[in-house]
């Protein structure tokens, strides 16, 4: 899981200086009304980490088995994010995702097969939430440069 980590830790420092770069309305339009935003997608993606921060721990711990679901377009529209600072939106992200990348790279090689839940039939091993989540966060990112405002 080391190259996994070193991966997401590549991905937030390879993006971090164009994201300051956006404009404020760049990263306010919508492109379309029922799109997200790029400050709604960069929320989204700390929504992600946070809820793949438990699974992980909980992973580590065998207890991933018992995690609650995760709704994103709830956790999208309460939190607002479309009315949060830009710079503090990718603080928040880029610091989240180097202590994800830590988390990974530090799980014991013994959890990485233990279930985690989520939100599927049947659980999944870890190892395999963790491969999806650097996946996950690549499509998203994608999303955020290739959007034209």
């Amino acid at each position: 899981m080391l190259g996994i980590a070193h991966e997401i830790r590549t991905v937030v420092d390879n993006v971090v200086v164009q994201l300051a770069r956006m404009t404020p309305e760049e990263v306010s339009a919508k492109p379309s009304p029922d799109a997200w935003s790029k400050k709604q997608i960069l929320g989204h993606l700390i929504d992600s980490a946070a809820n793949n921060h438990q699974r992980f721990v909980r992973a580590a711990a065998n207890v991933a088995h018992l995690f609650p679901p995760y709704n994103q377009n709830e956790w999208v529209r309460i939190q607002r994010y479309e009315e949060s600072e830009w710079s503090e939106l990718i603080a928040l992200w880029s610091a989240y995702n180097r202590h994800l990348s830590d988390v990974i790279a530090r799980m014991p090689e013994s959890a990485l097969s233990n279930p985690c839940d989520i939100g599927k039939e049947q659980p999944v091993p870890v190892d395999f939430v963790i491969r999806d989540y650097l996946r996950h966060l690549r499509h998203h990112v994608h999303q955020l440069f290739s959007r034209v405002v």
